[in-house]
């Protein structure tokens, strides 16, 4: 019995193009050590060069149609790789720069909740220093957004003493935060 010769690689492609499967996995099998060394040696990272391989293979069903044979095709499946590859590092680099674009945001949100924090607790501390008065005019309307006048019927004085109450607890909370500063520095 003679052993029938194997096809070349352009035999196989016109074949799996017309959807011989056989030919196909034929020229999968004879060419994916190629592809995976290329994928391993571009990426530098086995795992992710075995990921790309695969995927690779997956695609050469569509992409197998756009070999027109005016090379050899091993270098037109090397050109597949060496794209495949470079689009898979900069997806990559694209997530690996969002991924710290992110990072520096959320550090950053974070320093502000901290400012933040710290700043409440300066005004609640800072507050506490005030009459009671001047506290409960602060907190209705400040806190709860009362007009002037609401505020003056709640507490039982006129829309006028609110407001120099206001005012008054605007330029004590100036003076402290001025204070505070002078200490600081």
């Amino acid at each position: 019995m003679v052993d029938s010769p194997r096809p070349d690689d352009k035999t196989l492609v016109c074949r799996a193009c017309r959807g011989d499967r056989d030919a196909f996995a034929a020229l999968v099998e004879r060419h994916y050590g190629l592809i995976y060394r290329m994928s391993a040696r571009i990426l530098g990272d086995s795992i992710r060069a075995e990921d790309l391989a695969q995927d690779i293979c997956v695609a050469l069903v569509a992409k197998l149609p756009s070999f027109r044979g005016e090379s050899r095709f091993t270098t037109w499946l090397c050109r597949v790789v060496i794209n495949a590859a470079y689009d898979t590092r900069r997806r990559d680099n694209t997530r690996l720069r969002l991924e710290r674009e992110y990072a520096e945001t959320d550090a950053l949100l974070r320093a502000d909740d901290a400012v933040r924090a710290e700043n409440s607790a300066w005004l609640r501390q800072a507050l506490g220093s005030l009459s009671e008065d001047m506290r409960l005019t602060v907190l209705l309307v400040l806190d709860e957004g009362l007009p002037h006048g609401e505020a003056g019927e709640v507490l039982g004085v006129s829309e006028g003493t609110v407001s120099w109450r206001m005012h008054e607890a605007r330029k004590r909370l100036r003076i402290l935060a001025a204070e505070e500063r002078e200490v600081i520095s």
